[in-house]
């Protein structure tokens, strides 16, 4: 039947209408289509069928078939008022069938409050031609529901308040113009609960307080050009859930406080266009959420609030598009934003996670990661590949930035070097200078690993010949001062290295391999240990009084000594230097 008619025009004549099955009817119903320029482009015939013969259907508790017939005015509500029966007293239907039917109403086709048995309930094909479609508070038995490539023309749809039993529930292929489509309130039992391939065009699709039970849940390449698309309160059993392809466009989507229960949920290049996208305080017990590949436009993000401690979600290469993204206070296992582009704020201040990882996206605003009123609970922060261009906030000490980057499992030594260099440079462009030396060292400590490794992989003179640089850059460049970024801990280098030489002049004066003599005696009797370290002073910090001159093997500790004593003043002169300037 075709579904993309402007307007029709019912015609009803005395001829006999016999169907293909056989079943026959009095009279047939002529159906032309009009497009929307009025030219007339199709007819199709149906059984015209009787109100009365329905209802008396109905009163004997008989199965109704109504595939091809065209109905008008159907209403379980003028059922009740003819039969004096109260509005929401349950009307038992044993079994109908409405196959490629066509029906219309001035109001609303009206199956409210109907008990259907249990067996098939199927619409497959049927054009809802004009008037509201109403399925409130019905109970369907156990067996499969189809509406499947149907044709709701008015586009209001009510199903609130149902109950449906095992089976299948199928609304696949089906064409919903623009209006209210209500599924709030909706017990489903065990088994596949599909919209996959619909059209619901514009309005409002609401599944508040929907349950889901164990099966399937199917909205994949599903269509919404607008409006509001609301799961709010929902709860879904163990149930594979799937969104994929699924087009929301510019709708406000509300998925607060669902319970997305223990099944696998893809939301895969998914759509969703500039309205608001909400799965604040959103749960999963365990299982996958993956956002992979999907797009999403100009409005606010909010993924706040989420309980999944034992799910991981994936965003991985979605387009954020403009608005800020927050995910303030949510919980996972794992939360992977790879190769992602943050063209905005970003609130990553998650309170548990074991792992998010950042590798490979491109920030070119703020990712904020700095604790404010709760611990950021993250385990393991990757950030290998990032082209960093904005900023990111974050706290070396209350993040526990070493530890993020230290304990990552699927990096090597050079990744987590160059990671530690990202930080370093992000401290140095939001003012946080004792951060940036702490991330400065480990990016130079994680450098001279990876370097020692490239080169004990090669073997051989290689291995060998690499200790002897390694080794002076670990002493000098790491312990001496790390790395220029500690003054105190080159002025204990200092002392430490004062006190050692006084003590190596001390010992060769005693074993007779050298001696420190004085030019103008020994006035002060000082004893050979205090000659030595005044020697070790004078020579480290080259005042060169003349005083006290060595001897022997003495003569070439004391070169050495005035050696390391102009190194390590320059070596102060920077690394205090450095401080003072920022």
């Amino acid at each position: 039947m075709k579904t993309g008619y402007k307007n029709y025009r019912i015609e009803i004549n005395n001829i006999k209408f016999v169907a293909d099955d056989g079943r026959t009817c009095p009279r047939t119903a002529i159906v032309t289509f009009f497009d929307h320029e009025g030219k007339e482009y199709d007819t199709e015939l149906f059984g015209a069928v009787e109100l009365n013969w329905i209802y008396d259907q109905i009163k004997e508790g008989k199965e109704i078939s109504l595939d091809n017939f065209y109905v008008s005015e159907f209403s379980l509500s003028a059922y009740r008022r003819h039969y004096n029966i109260e509005k929401k007293e349950l009307i038992p239907v044993k079994g109908i069938s409405a196959k490629n039917a066509f029906f219309e109403s001035k109001l609303c086709t009206d199956f409210s409050y109907a008990s259907f048995a249990d067996g098939e309930v199927s619409f497959e094909g049927t054009h809802f031609a004009k008037g509201k479609v109403a399925f409130t508070g019905s109970v369907f038995g156990i067996g499969n529901v189809n509406f499947s490539n149907t044709f709701f023309r008015d586009g209001n749809i009510e199903f609130d308040g149902t109950t449906f039993g095992e089976g299948d529930f199928l609304f696949k292929n089906a064409l919903v113009n623009n209006g209210i489509k209500d599924f709030q309130d909706i017990q489903f039992g065990n088994g596949e609960v599909s919209f996959a391939n619909t059209e619901f065009n514009s309005g409002e699709l609401l599944f508040i307080n929907t349950r889901f039970n164990s099966g399937k849940f199917n909205f994949k390449v599903t269509r919404i050009a607008g409006g509001k698309v609301d799961f709010h309160y929902s709860v879904f059993g163990n149930c594979e859930i799937t969104f994929e392809r699924t087009e929301f466009g510019n709708s406000r989507v509300d998925f607060r406080t669902v319970d997305f229960g223990s099944g696998r949920i893809n939301f895969n290049r998914s759509v969703f266009g500039n309205g608001e996208v909400n799965f604040e305080g959103a749960s999963c017990k365990a299982g996958k959420i993956q956002f992979k590949k999907a797009e999403m436009g100009s409005g606010p993000k909010n993924f706040n609030l989420m309980e999944m401690e034992d799910t991981e979600i994936s965003f991985e290469r979605t387009e954020f598009g403009d608005g800020d993204v927050s995910f303030y206070e949510s919980m996972f296992h794992t939360i992977s934003l790879k190769s992602c582009h943050f063209k905005h704020y970003i609130d990553l201040r998650i309170s548990a996670a074991q792992l998010l990882d950042l590798s490979d996206t491109i920030v070119r605003d703020i990712v904020d990661l700095e604790p404010y009123d709760f611990p950021v609970g993250i385990k393991v922060l990757d950030m290998s590949g990032m082209r960093l261009i904005g900023k990111i906030y974050i706290d070396w000490k209350n993040n526990k930035c070493l530890s993020l980057i230290s304990h990552q499992e699927n990096t090597n030594l050079r990744q987590k070097a160059e990671q530690f260099r990202i930080l370093k440079e992000n401290f140095s462009s939001i003012g946080k200078y004792n951060d940036e030396d702490e991330a400065y060292v480990m990016f130079k400590r994680y450098e001279a690993k990876s370097w020692i490794t490239e080169q004990e992989e090669k073997g051989g003179i290689t291995k060998i010949a690499s200790y002897i640089p390694h080794g002076f850059k670990w002493l000098v460049f790491d312990k001496i001062g790390l790395y220029a970024t500690s003054p105190g801990r080159v002025l204990l280098s200092v002392l430490v290295f004062w006190f050692c030489f006084g003590f190596i002049f001390f010992i060769t004066e005693i074993s007779g391999l050298g001696r420190t003599a004085s030019a103008v005696g020994n006035p002060d009797g000082l004893s050979i240990l205090f000659q030595s370290y005044y020697h070790s002073a004078i020579t480290f910090f080259t005042i060169g009084y003349g005083d006290v001159y060595p001897m022997g093997l003495s003569r070439i500790f004391s070169g050495l000594e005035g050696f390391m004593g102009v190194f390590m003043m320059s070596y102060f002169t920077v690394a205090f230097v450095r401080k003072v300037l920022r």
